[in-house]
C-alpha cells in the first residue's frame, strides 16, 4: 500500500511502538544508494534501505539471519470504515518442517506475497493491517520496519515502524492505520492497467541491523 500511516499498535501486555515516521521520493532523491552496493556489505542498517532508489531484485539477508525466530502467524488488511475484510492469511497450527533439501521446494517463497484486488481498493479512504507475530527465546532490542513501496520503479511512500522492545517468547498484535490518498484520474488508470507493477519492500532491523527481508507486489484489475 503506497499510502501515509496515521496511527499503529503493538500489544503484547504493554503497547511497544514508539514512533513513526512516512517519507516521500523527494526526501531521498539527493542520497540515493544501489541494491549492488548494499549486498557487498557486513550488514545492512535502516539508514541503507532509505537510500534505495527502486524495489529489489534480490534479498538483501539470508533466511539465517533471522537469529530472532521472529515469525509472522497472522495478516488481516481490513476497510476501516465499512469493517469489510479485504485479505486475510493466517498458518495453521501444527505444520511439520519443510525439507529445505526439496528439488522443488523456493526457500524463499515465505518472504514474497502477492495481493490482487479490485480497482475499488484504490478509492478506499482508511485501511487497517492486523498483524500477528511471535518471537524465539531471544529479547529483540529495537525492532524496527522499514516499509518502502514502489510504481514502476518510482518511490511512492516509505514508512518508518519502530516498535522498541519485545519481549523473547511471545506473541504481538500490531495493527497500522492507513490513510489512502485521492489519485489522480491518470495514476488511478496506470496502477489499474499495470499489474504487479506496484512492489514493495519490508525489511526488519533488531539493533540496528537487517535480520528479515519480505517483497510482495500488487495488482488492481481483480
Amino acid at each position: 500500500m503506497s499510502v501515509p500511516v496515521r496511527n499503529s499498535k503493538v500489544s503484547s501486555g504493554n503497547p511497544i511502538l514508539r514512533s513513526i515516521a512516512a517519507t516521500t521520493a523527494d526526501d531521498v532523491a539527493s542520497r540515493l544508494q544501489t541494491e549492488e552496493e548494499l549486498m557487498c556489505k557486513p550488514f545492512i542498517t535502516p539508514e541503507d534501505v532509505l537510500k534505495l532508489s527502486r524495489a529489489t531484485d534480490n534479498y538483501l539477508c539470508p533466511l539465517e539471519a533471522n537469529i530472532y525466530d521472529i515469525e509472522f502467524v497472522h495478516f488481516k488488511l481490513r476497510d476501516v470504515d465499512s469493517g469489510t475484510t479485504l485479505f486475510e492469511v493466517a498458518k495453521p497450527d501444527n505444520v511439520p518442517a519443510v525439507d529445505s533439501e526439496g528439488d522443488s521446494l523456493d526457500p524463499n517463497a515465505g518472504r514474497f506475497v502477492r495481493y490482487q484486488f479490485n480497482p475499488y481498493f484504490l478509492k478506499l479512504k482508511t485501511v487497517g493491517a492486523i498483524v500477528e507475530f511471535t518471537i524465539g527465546d531471544k529479547p529483540v532490542e529495537k525492532f524496527r520496519m522499514v516499509e518502502r513501496h514502489y510504481f514502476k520503479d518510482r518511490l511512492l511512500k516509505c514508512f518508518d515502524f519502530e516498535f522498541g522492545f519485545v519481549i523473547p517468547n511471545s506473541k504481538n498484535t500490531m495493527e497500522h492505520i492507513y490513510e489512502l490518498p485521492e489519485l489522480s484520474n491518470e495514476l488511478f488508470d496506470d496502477m489499474v492497467n499495470s499489474p504487479y507493477e506496484t512492489r514493495s519492500d519490508s525489511f526488519y532491523f533488531v539493533d540496528n541491523k537487517l535480520v528479515m527481508h519480505n517483497k510482495a507486489d500488487y495488482a488492481y484489475n481483480g
